[in-house]
């Protein structure tokens, strides 16, 4: 997917909504352990639900690769249901790969070319030829890790490193990159103090901003710090949405919160605009 038709699609449903598939058996409505593939079953009645809310939807796919196979035969009929029903919806592998060249390939590949995600997670630790391999796939997006919303971010991505914090190094580094045009970024909604200096880095890159919600992240305070000229906001949640009921109504649950949240950024492009 291009990223103009991505912000085309936030335009007509006035929503930068990203909603996370992070299945886990042990909260999903019990009724559903019954049906042959439980975690396919919550998906499928979720995004049924919650389509027209949202722009984007991100598998963690931690979240299936702890069921082994069955898990990522889930994962596999989940992205060729979006494809297949919703091929307008921007779909993210939240994998967090990255390691040395000719695997990231075989990564890349997994996720690009056998599931047909639009984008990928990726670690930034390894460098340049641990990304480059994603880069090179064309219309599909490689968003890298820069700041993110859990506590440990601080151990090494604020450190100062030549005089400069760790994760503005990591965006200046990765301008560089062959193919930097297909990056986006993680910035944790925890973190949204830090988008000012983060714009002034990477003004025109989407930022995928989890931790909205279960996290505490505000709303507001990223749109107001993070919005650029192409909106360049992907707000996830995840918890807040699809467990908002372990019911039999789960799936109107998730509607209702999605569409909180899509309300909100509605009056927040409102605003921009």
């Amino acid at each position: 997917m291009r990223q103009d038709q991505l912000v085309s699609q936030i335009k007509k449903k006035k929503s930068f909504l990203c909603i996370g598939l992070d299945v886990d058996l042990n909260k999903i409505p019990k009724h559903l352990l019954k049906e042959e593939d439980p975690i396919f079953a919550f998906n499928k009645a979720i995004i049924d639900a919650t389509h027209h809310l949202c722009v984007a939807y991100k598998p963690n796919t931690a979240f299936y690769e702890a069921y082994g196979i069955k898990g990522w035969k889930a994962l596999e009929k989940t992205i060729n249901y979006l494809n297949e029903n919703h091929p307008d919806i921007f779909t993210i592998a939240d994998a967090k790969r990255g390691d040395i060249g000719n695997t990231s390939t075989m990564y890349a590949k997994a996720f690009f070319e056998d599931l047909a995600f639009d984008s990928v997670t990726v670690a930034p630790y390894m460098g340049k030829d641990s990304v480059e391999p994603f880069l090179a796939f064309e219309d599909k997006h490689t968003i890298l890790l820069a700041l993110t919303s859990n506590q440990g971010a601080f151990d090494f991505q604020t450190l100062s490193v030549n005089n400069k914090e760790l994760y503005k190094q990591v965006l200046e580094t990765s301008k560089s990159w062959e193919n930097s045009k297909n990056l986006m970024y993680v910035v944790g909604a925890t973190k949204a103090e830090f988008l000012v200096d983060i714009r002034q880095i990477i003004p025109n890159s989407f930022l995928l901003v989890p931790g909205v919600g279960a996290q505490g992240g505000n709303l507001q305070e990223v749109c107001k710090y993070g919005m650029n000229d192409a909106i360049g906001l992907l707000i996830n949640s995840s918890r807040g949405i699809i467990y908002a009921s372990n019911k039999a109504d789960f799936d109107q649950a998730a509607a209702a919160k999605a569409k909180e949240l899509q309300e909100q950024m509605a009056l927040e492009l409102k605003r921009f605009r």
